[in-house]
């Protein structure tokens, strides 16, 4: 598969992720190149054994983790315990949780103590890039203090709503918008103009 990845490097994300899930039509299965130290190295996982993530973060020099499937409480402290004893090093831990038109928070406070970020995304049949976005009004009601990533569906035509979004209360602990389906020219390709565009019409809120 052709990915462009340098390319997306030249916008500055903070972020860039990498699907290391076989079932994906993204599976990433070649090498990273590198990269400038200012970009941290996202790997993206669904149900994947501890072993398996762990022989990412060492192969790939991860400084991330998204997890998109059914991962328990229990598998992340697990995860986290394993990279600073095994890896000798802190990887942040991003725990993706799918909704559509609501959300139970209290789902959240088990992760809490293990997780760095939460990300939102939608439900749909995939774990992630069905390409369409949830009501983000169910994040007005988000009560924990840990910062989360918007996802889900999200391209050029929503920038008018993710600045009025980013300007309301529910953006409050928003740290980062994540894209991807609506940005490609064909799976793991980025339509990089279009990135551009998006990049430069957003508010000025600093993620």
């Amino acid at each position: 598969m052709k990915y462009n990845t340098l390319e997306v490097a030249n916008l500055q994300p903070d972020y860039l992720g990498f699907i290391f899930y076989d079932k994906s039509s993204r599976f990433f299965d070649t090498e990273i190149p590198e990269l400038p130290k200012t970009i941290k190295k996202v790997g993206v996982f669904v149900d994947a054994t501890l072993e398996e993530v762990i022989l990412k973060i060492k192969t790939f020099e991860l400084q991330a983790v998204q997890l998109h499937g059914k991962e328990s409480v229990n598998y992340c402290r697990q995860l986290k315990e394993k990279c600073r004893t095994e890896l000798g090093k802190t990887i942040e831990l991003i725990k993706v949780f799918s909704i559509k038109d609501h959300f139970n928070f209290e789902e959240l406070k088990p992760y809490e103590a293990y997780c760095d970020y939460f990300l939102f995304d939608t439900k749909g049949e995939l774990p992630g890039g069905n390409g369409f976005a949830f009501n983000w009004n169910v994040l007005k009601a988000y009560p924990s203090n840990k910062p989360y990533f918007l996802s889900g569906g999200i391209g050029l035509n929503e920038v008018e709503n993710i600045n009025e979004f980013l300007e309301s209360q529910a953006s409050k602990q928003c740290f980062a918008i994540d894209v991807n389906s609506k940005f490609e020219i064909k799976p793991g390709l980025k339509h990089i103009k279009a990135l551009k565009k998006f990049k430069a019409l957003l508010s000025a809120k600093t993620f």
